[in-house]
């Protein structure tokens, strides 16, 4: 949907990124944006790699607490969109907001310690560590010790790091995974690394989460599971959710609103009722027979 509320300029101060010692401090707290104005805004985005233009002119917004799905047919630019909201591309075209802050162009880590975080469609795991240190390397981007301090490991160091420690087994506990603490990521069943996978995004503290094709490669009783899952950590952790699926009735039946993409450029934006129903959404991504 194109916005017509004025964005804030760019120099306006961060979301904060302070450490809790709670067991699990949750979310990163809401700065003081007016309720009306989205979390996020991509605002006429476009890139373009060589002669090719992968995603053309694209605005969508997220308000805060929404789940919105982003769908189309393979090559339709939505991973790309999640590379420039997250910072592995700059946009050739547009500007991008979060939480009324301009994000577009800025490196990864800043943006994850905005309060952004997301799932890769392949799974990308540490897989020669164990589950719960996969989730303590996450942690880390809030670490607030300094070099010295982790060098020579003192006290400050050694109670934020014990800290950590039980966050971390906290969220493994909130994710179902504390059984498998000390396995190795590799030796999870796949519905579990990909929770780990969740997990590990969820350990940054965002405030909106990019999942990135979730359920892909999962049997229909672990996209039940998953679809479920997806719900109870929105909750849980007062998430904003964007997601990409190709498995329809998975979007259909969590998402609030989808915003299609064809061959780059937006084609429809609605419910799910209306996506389900509109002519070039049958025609482009879900074919001929609406059922199909």
């Amino acid at each position: 949907m194109h916005l017509t509320s004025k964005p804030r300029h760019s120099s306006e101060p961060a979301v904060p990124v302070a450490a809790s010692t709670d067991p699990w401090p949750g979310p990163l707290q809401a700065s003081a944006e007016a309720p009306a104005q989205p979390l996020l805004k991509l605002e006429g985005v476009s890139m373009t790699f060589g002669g090719l233009r992968a995603v053309n002119d694209v605005s969508l917004s997220l308000r805060q607490g929404e789940l919105v799905g982003l769908i189309g047919p393979n090559g339709a630019g939505k991973t790309t969109v999640f590379n420039m909201i997250t910072g592995h591309y700059k946009p050739t075209r547009g500007r991008i907001w979060f939480a009324g802050q301009e994000i577009t162009g800025l490196a990864p880590n800043r943006i994850t310690a905005l309060g952004i975080a997301r799932t890769f469609q392949n799974i990308r795991l540490f897989k020669g560590m164990t589950v719960l240190e996969n989730v303590l390397v996450a942690h880390h981007v809030r670490l607030q010790a300094s070099l010295w301090s982790a060098l020579f490991r003192l006290p400050a160091y050694t109670r934020e790091e014990e800290a950590m420690r039980q966050q971390a087994m906290e969220l493994l506990r909130e994710v179902g995974l504390e059984g498998f603490a000390d396995a190795e990521a590799s030796s999870l069943p796949y519905g579990l690394q990909r929770r780990l996978e969740i997990a590990r995004a969820l350990a940054t503290r965002p405030r909106l989460l990019l999942l990135d094709e979730p359920a892909a490669g999962m049997n229909p009783e672990e996209t039940r599971d998953l679809t479920a899952f997806i719900g109870r950590i929105r909750e849980r952790f007062g998430l904003t959710i964007l997601l990409i699926e190709h498995d329809m009735k998975l979007v259909m039946g969590i998402c609030e609103r989808i915003h299609v993409l064809d061959h780059g450029v937006t084609i429809a934006e609605g419910s799910p009722e209306a996506i389900r129903t509109h002519p070039r959404v049958i025609e482009a991504y879900l074919g001929e027979d609406e059922e199909a």
